[in-house]
């Protein structure tokens, strides 16, 4: 397929872009990893001895980062549905996190108590359509809220992407009523004409978590019915 006038441009821009070449020389894996690094130079989300989980972690700069960070103790837990390449102690796995069963995986392999940190920066096959496309990441991010309420500790931090749009109002109040803190990130990395911006929730509150938990046996007892026959 010839390449249209718009995807030369990207592939002109990227290929220019200042964190793609600092990607390249630093050795790090994508230029997303420097979002990260601008973030945890804030707020210190990265401490040795945590246990870290990375949603939709492939191409892994993310991952690197907090194995990097973490320095020799600590966790990294990294799940994608896309195949992603080895790093060093950094644990994989190529499955959908939305799945109760991969999700009770994960949980078991944590250490107890839980996770200290959970990282998102998900983003879907983009469709040009930008209605289309901030409502699938919105989708996306709320699996990611879910997930972070069942496998934090009480003073866990859950880092999330999101776009800017009609439903981003929405989900900072399911922020707010799901975390004790919450503070919104736009690292220099992010492309200043992307719509995307990081939300930082910090200590899940109980209540929220009890609700997560409850949604999680309601399904679970919903699936266990027998259907019904006319």
């Amino acid at each position: 397929m010839k390449p249209t006038r718009t995807s030369r441009a990207w592939m002109r821009e990227h290929v220019n872009d200042v964190y793609v070449q600092r990607a390249k020389r630093e050795g790090y894996r994508s230029r997303a990893s420097f979002k990260l690094i601008e973030i945890d130079d804030r707020d210190r989300l990265l401490r040795p001895g945590a246990a870290v989980v990375d949603l939709g972690a492939a191409p892994g700069g993310w991952s690197q980062v907090a194995r990097m960070r973490l320095g020799r103790h600590g966790s990294v837990h990294a799940i994608d549905i896309l195949p992603m390449e080895p790093l060093p102690e950094v644990d994989f796995v190529q499955a959908d996190f939305t799945s109760a069963a991969v999700r009770d995986a994960l949980l078991a392999s944590l250490p107890a108590g839980g996770a200290d940190l959970v990282l998102s920066d998900l983003a879907p096959n983009m469709s040009g359509v930008e209605l289309k496309d901030q409502a699938r990441v919105m989708e996306l991010a709320g699996y990611a809220l879910e997930f972070a309420l069942l496998t934090l500790k009480p003073e866990g931090s859950f880092l999330v992407k999101v776009f800017m749009g009609e439903d981003f109002d929405d989900f900072v109040r399911q922020m707010r009523a799901s975390f004790a803190v919450v503070a919104t990130r736009k690292p220099d990395a992010s492309r200043g004409r992307s719509p995307e911006v990081y939300l930082l929730g910090r200590q899940p509150k109980p209540a929220a978590v009890e609700a997560a938990r409850q949604a999680v046996v309601d399904e679970q007892e919903n699936a266990s019915l027998p259907e019904e026959r006319d």
